[in-house]
């Protein structure tokens, strides 16, 4: 069982006692830039089906550990396991073996494009070599994605990217990214400069990825975005770990105060969470 502090801290990952393996588990991971420590002994653990909000001030580390994840900044001490085997992250390659698909915050798409051709962009459906792409299979199965991501408000895959809302072209980039058949997500900052209906619509698609039985890194500093969808919260302060709640029983001045330090824990050591 885990105890959880007031406000609904948790004990920290190699405290917590949990009944299955998690699907991704970091433990110890340090990486410097120069005299710069960004992360320094930093742990996460993300379940199967489970949403894991990062959260934490900018500069806290959030970005440098999601490139440690997915080797574009591979760590330069720890351990990582994925699917409870130890394994070694030193290039993007590695991590879309392992089924790690990450969403930046620029999405990456092509305004000048469609729907399906961004979906496709750079892995093209054909029908042998030397035959043009074969369109129809491409538009029906990006098609197939988007509705099962519930995306109600797409007329046509053959819509141009750029004249779609920012929750489409979210959707339409998560969709891209589950191609892959990835067994977990990364979402940076899915919901910045989004309108209320639109990121009802971006939080909508995390609770189907969740659905599909998913591990779900959400980088967000929007708490109430955070406490609509996340199962954890983990807090990042100066590249160290400064605290991990439960969603359901956290309180938002606790997270608050993790994330500010107000708490006594200013990020110089790991927080002295109750076991």
């Amino acid at each position: 069982m885990t105890t959880r502090m007031a406000g609904g801290a948790t004990a920290t990952p190699d405290e917590a006692s949990t009944a299955d393996e998690p699907l991704l588990r970091l433990r110890g991971i340090s990486k410097r830039f120069g005299p710069v420590q960004a992360l320094a002994d930093v742990a996460l653990d993300v379940g199967t089906g489970e949403v894991v909000a990062l959260v934490g001030d900018n500069g806290a580390g959030k970005s440098t550990l999601i490139k440690a994840i997915s080797g574009v900044e591979p760590a330069d001490q720890g351990e990582i396991q994925f699917d409870g085997e130890p394994v070694r992250i030193i290039a993007p390659s590695d991590s879309a073996t392992l089924g790690i698909a990450v969403v930046y915050q620029d999405l990456a798409l092509c305004d000048n494009l469609d729907v399906a051709a961004n979906m496709f962009l750079g892995r093209e459906a054909t029908r042998g070599p030397g035959v043009p792409l074969d369109e129809f299979s491409m538009e029906k199965r990006a098609r197939e994605l988007l509705e099962s991501l519930a995306l109600r408000t797409l007329l046509s895959v053959r819509a141009e990217v750029g004249l779609l809302s920012g929750g489409q072209r979210q959707t339409v980039a998560v969709a891209r990214a589950l191609l892959g058949k990835p067994r977990m997500v990364i979402l940076d900052e899915p919901t910045a400069a989004l309108g209320v209906a639109q990121t009802a619509q971006v939080l909508e698609l995390v609770e189907h990825l969740r659905g599909r039985g998913l591990g779900v890194i959400l980088i967000s500093h929007n708490l109430d975005d955070v406490f609509t969808v996340a199962d954890r919260i983990v807090v990042l302060r100066l590249g160290r770990n400064a605290g991990e709640f439960e969603a359901e029983d956290a309180h938002r001045q606790a997270v608050v105060a993790a994330i500010t330090g107000a708490n006594g824990n200013g990020g110089s050591a790991q927080p002295p969470l109750a076991k």
